[in-house]
């Protein structure tokens, strides 16, 4: 965004499309293609709608307050016992749950990234220190393994949002030994994981040798579904037990906790996820680098995207974007990404066309001027 652009009154998060329409000036329910919010395109599984029904037989009822089915299905999931696991109202409500345990202390938070760490410590109260990506998107080992020994408690989003990238699972094991010694906690939010193909990028096995971790996962991503609100926190039975006083009671509601086994159990959906998601990545990335686009280098289902030859048009570029009902995610209030950057996500192959012919055109309208 340009640095004369009131920042306070632009949406706060993706998937607010309205919002953004009337941000830019053009006629709010107008058929546009969202590109802004991170969610699965492939949608809610098939089976779910025929679901739904069933779930409304227990609303006349208090949910189970320990959430044991949903807990165990995940925990069993995992590898880990029921003891690790808490159900949350998304990931939104694990991350200030993870705050609060801190609360008054020192953190530090990786940026770029999701605005709601920074929130969440303001509301609790910790003093933060961000520790900035480099311009490719790498992340500094000094300066990180310097926050581990000073700070209370690191907040790193891995799969990272908005860049899609993944810090080295070699420097979380550095960072995590680095904690141990130093009694610092690494919030690490695993939100969009589960687009990542190999198993082996999560986390989870490393509970078992370090209590000062805590993983935050999100449902509504990968399975299309963020009206529900459903995501878990994983970590040390006592750390569990310590977020579980500070949640509100019946945080989840009965029909959405009652998903949780039945999504978890469905690896055809996820299967055909991963397919998608390579095959779109593969499609994506060599038309994007000739059109001389600059792209994160992301692994999941969004990335960053900047326009080489005039990268501080961002402005220009979202408003284009939107002139052919296509919306981007602006980035200007990403710490470090004021400039320069949009977030889109990827989508069917259909919107993903659509979005390759705009650029397409404003690349040759910027060649013609």
């Amino acid at each position: 965004m340009t640095r004369d652009t009131p920042l306070d009154d632009w949406p706060r998060h993706g998937g607010q499309p309205q919002a953004l329409l009337k941000r830019l000036g053009l006629t709010p329910g107008q058929p546009v293609r969202d590109f802004s919010a991170n969610l699965n395109p492939l949608g809610p599984p098939e089976w779910l709608d025929e679901h739904l029904p069933s779930l409304w037989h227990g609303i006349d009822r208090y949910p189970d307050p320990d959430y044991y089915t949903a807990r165990y299905a995940i925990a069993e999931a995992q590898g880990l016992d029921a003891s690790q696991v808490l159900l949350t109202n998304g990931g939104a409500e694990a991350i200030f749950l993870a705050a609060a345990l801190h609360t008054g202390r020192r953190a530090a938070i990786v940026q770029p990234t999701f605005a709601e760490y920074a929130r969440a410590c303001q509301h609790y109260r910790l003093t933060v220190r961000n520790i900035f990506l480099s311009p490719d998107f790498a992340i500094d080992e000094t300066r990180t393994l310097e926050a581990m020994r000073e700070a209370d408690v690191v907040f790193l989003c891995r799969p990272n949002n908005p860049s899609g990238t993944l810090v080295p699972r070699a420097l979380i094991d550095k960072m995590l030994a680095v904690g141990q010694a130093h009694g610092t906690c690494l919030v690490v939010d695993e939100a969009f994981i589960d687009f990542i193909e190999d198993p082996s990028e999560s986390l989870t096995p490393l509970l078992a040798e370090y209590p000062h971790l805590i993983l935050l996962r999100s449902l509504t991503k990968l399975y299309a579904i963020p009206g529900l609100r459903l995501g878990y926190l994983l970590g040390a039975p006592d750390v569990v037990a310590r977020a579980t006083e500070v949640q509100m009671p019946w945080s989840v509601n009965a029909p959405a906790a009652a998903l949780v086994a039945p999504l978890l159990a469905d690896g055809d959906f996820v299967a055909c996820t991963h397919a998608w998601l390579r095959r779109e990545l593969d499609r994506l990335q060599p038309t994007l680098d000739r059109l001389a686009f600059d792209v994160s280098p992301t692994r999941v289902n969004f990335y960053l995207l900047r326009d080489r030859r005039q990268p501080r048009s961002s402005e220009a570029l979202l408003r284009f974007l939107a002139s052919a009902g296509i919306l981007a995610r602006p980035t200007h209030n990403f710490p470090g990404l004021e400039d320069g950057w949009l977030r889109l996500a990827v989508r069917s192959a259909e919107d993903n066309d659509c979005l390759l012919a705009a650029l397409a055109a404003w690349r040759q309208r910027q060649e013609v001027s």
